[in-house]
């Protein structure tokens, strides 16, 4: 970033083409309202299978995990059996998540985040990472594999997964995604939307921060773009992300920040 590679206007200049970008931006306010209302008109799906959540509390059902609320909100959040900690960029869209709750519930909706990894692990993680928002363990449920973030051995040996309405290459056991719910009187539940790859970004409240910013968010034009991420308490006090060789993260930590 440098003054001698950017234009330097007069202040008549810079305000007129702030002007013109304020135009674009309100085509793209107007535009995020309406596909918003279309995501809204979404046909609703049944949840007729029984799935079964370890909570703190105890064995819950989905509907259970409403805790009363009419709307329910999923992180498919990549923590599988076996790994140490939870992925960085999954963890990166956690840490928006305790600020926002209050503000969710008062709208009447709940958030839980649900990942495959055994509860004691979940907690351990949890409590190393500082969050209070409420996160359950689906191990031993089929809800990660039917909800298409979760794969079988057998699937990724294939080269090929469904992810994200498509069929393709992904390289590890765990997605990233959101699931929305809906509970009627009767206690029915139904599947109202999921989001995948870039669609995950509406928990990242600092990704649009950094888009305001002059360097935006400074990443590579690498498959895993969000190699830069750390986990908030992995972070080097006065180190600035400097762009890396290029490489894949491991698989085991890998949160592939894919196309939309």
């Amino acid at each position: 970033m440098s003054t001698l590679t950017h234009p330097i206007v007069s202040d008549a200049q810079w305000t007129e083409a702030r002007k013109q970008l304020l135009a674009r931006e309100k085509e793209l306010t107007k535009l995020h309202d309406q596909v918003a209302g279309e995501r809204r008109a979404l046909p609703w799906r049944r949840v007729a299978k029984d799935y079964r959540f370890d909570t703190h509390e105890g064995a819950r059902t989905l509907a259970e995990l409403f805790a009363g609320r009419r709307q329910l909100i999923v992180q498919h959040f990549m923590f599988g059996p076996g790994w140490e900690q939870g992925c960085p960029s999954c963890s990166f869209m956690a840490d928006h998540v305790d600020g926002m709750n209050v503000h969710l519930a008062h709208r009447d909706i709940r958030f839980v985040a649900v990942s495959r990894a055994p509860l004691a692990d979940i907690l351990r993680f949890r409590e190393r990472m500082g969050w209070q928002f409420d996160w359950v363990s689906s191990h031993g449920s089929d809800f990660n594999f039917d909800f298409g973030v979760s794969f079988t051995p057998q699937e990724l040996a294939s080269g090929e997964v469904a992810y994200n309405y498509r069929k393709g290459f992904f390289p590890a056991e765990e997605a990233p995604g959101l699931s929305v719910f809906c509970r009627d009187d009767a206690g029915e539940v139904f599947h109202t939307y999921s989001t995948f790859g870039r669609g995950v970004e509406v928990m990242m409240g600092a990704y649009l921060l950094m888009d305001l910013a002059p360097q935006g968010r400074n990443e590579r034009d690498v498959f895993y773009k969000m190699e830069w991420v750390r986990h908030h308490d992995r972070y080097e006090a006065g180190q600035r992300f400097e762009p890396a060789p290029q490489k894949l993260a491991p698989p085991a930590a890998a949160c592939p920040h894919c196309e939309a």
